[in-house]
């Protein structure tokens, strides 16, 4: 067993290590990769430095991306849950900032989705009040960037698509609403919802494929994975974090609880197998007690 592997069945496992140094994924084995990096906006997370220099953390997005590049099958996919752009410590164009970085390094673009989540935080800072001297423009969305390694259609995999036509209709809009998820419900300083990974999941992927998530914090994506039949695999630097997602795996995911459906099919087969045990058993009994007549 990897040293690094936290908690893990058939299908779902999470690794306590770094994504930079990482060795426990195979080079060219994921799918579609899934995940929401730090944002170098002073989130205070328990083992992640969120208040870089800014050259420094282009620097650090440029590698992980790297790692990430070379992980992917030529067909797979990335979906980037990333600001637009930044305000806090200096107006910063994270967006495109980052996706050049992944341009360069290799990633193709394919397109930008816009997730309206409908719940930043009050605003407080808006410059310049009521004056044209100096005043914040502020976006309250954040965005997918779907990227990909060398071919757009995908040909490996188990082919299954599981996306049905008012998903397909819906998600396939390039502006997502839905509800951003509560920090405090989740015990996370930046969780998202499971809805995110659950849409990029079923768009962009096939049932039983490989998908990644190398910053996990919360387990979010691999919740969504459990849910959807795929393989998941989460990567997280910070211990407490891994014991976090896997609560809610158990709880949400229920990644230890059969289907209804499988529950009444061991019922029916553990009844009819002790309705066998008990004929044979009152076969034996009379057998017996005849041989006892006899023998007398």
């Amino acid at each position: 067993m990897d040293s690094k592997l936290y908690f893990g069945n058939d299908s779902i496992q999470i690794y306590n290590d770094d994504i930079l140094i990482t060795n426990c994924i195979d080079e060219e084995t994921v799918d579609l990769i899934v995940t929401s990096p730090p944002y170098n906006v002073d989130i205070k997370y328990g083992s992640h430095d969120d208040k870089m220099d800014y050259g420094k953390y282009l620097n650090f997005t440029r590698e992980w991306l790297l790692k990430c590049y070379k992980l992917v099958k030529d067909d797979g996919r990335f979906c980037l849950n990333i600001p637009l752009d930044k305000n806090k410590g200096g107006q910063q164009s994270v967006c495109a900032d980052i996706t050049t970085i992944a341009k360069k390094i290799g990633w193709k673009y394919h397109s930008t989705i816009i997730w309206n989540e409908q719940n930043i935080s009050r605003r407080t800072a808006w410059g310049s009040w009521l004056s044209a001297s100096a005043p914040y423009v502020i976006a309250p969305v954040e965005v997918i960037v779907v990227l990909y390694k060398k071919d757009w259609k995908k040909i490996s995999g188990s082919r299954k698509s599981d996306i049905n036509k008012n998903e397909f209709l819906e998600w396939t809009n390039g502006v997502w609403n839905f509800m951003g998820e509560s920090k405090k419900r989740i015990g996370h300083p930046a969780p998202f919802p499971i809805e995110l990974p659950r849409r990029c999941i079923k768009l962009f992927s096939f049932e039983e494929d490989n998908i990644l998530d190398p910053f996990l914090g919360s387990g979010s994506t691999l919740i969504a994975c459990a849910q959807t039949n795929r393989k998941g695999i989460g990567i997280e630097i910070d211990k407490n974090y891994c014991k976090l997602a896997k609560q809610r795996l158990i709880a949400e995911g229920q990644i230890y609880q059969l289907k209804f459906e499988e529950v009444a099919v061991i019922k029916d087969r553990m009844k009819k197998y002790y309705t066998l045990k008990k004929s044979k058993k009152i076969r034996n009994i009379k057998f017996s007690s005849k041989r006892r007549k006899s023998d007398a």
